[in-house]
């Protein structure tokens, strides 16, 4: 069993920063892809971010220059730093790991419960 938590939602002003953080405990064998998502109600949830075992990031159009994600294969956690932050920005925002809990299982998907970040123009 994969669990996440994840911390670090709130309520800022236009402008400010949060950062976000995504611990993975319980059975890991190994982690491939981590990532955030975000879902506003009405809308599809979309891919803010993801970062590779190797380190590679793939970010949003909207959030580029802006959020970065970064993630530490020691201690299985992965964070994104938000600045600037827009009301656009608004969402319930979601860790998600590709992992496999056994050497012999394929991997699969992992998700948090979800954080909300509320943004005030």
């Amino acid at each position: 069993q994969v669990q996440l938590v994840e911390s670090g939602g709130g309520l800022v002003q236009a402008g400010g920063s949060l950062r976000l953080s995504c611990a993975a405990s319980g059975s890991i064998f190994s982690i491939d892809a981590m990532g955030w998502y975000r879902h506003v109600p009405g809308k599809v949830r979309e891919l803010v971010a993801a970062i590779t075992s190797g380190g590679s990031t793939n970010n949003a159009d909207s959030v580029k220059g802006r959020f970065t994600i970064s993630r530490d294969n020691a201690k299985n956690t992965v964070s994104l730093q938000m600045n600037s932050l827009r009301p656009e920005d608004t969402a319930v925002y979601y860790c998600k790991i590709v992992a496999r809990p056994f050497r012999n299982i394929p991997g699969g998907d992992y998700w948090g419960q979800g954080t909300q970040v509320t943004v005030s123009s």
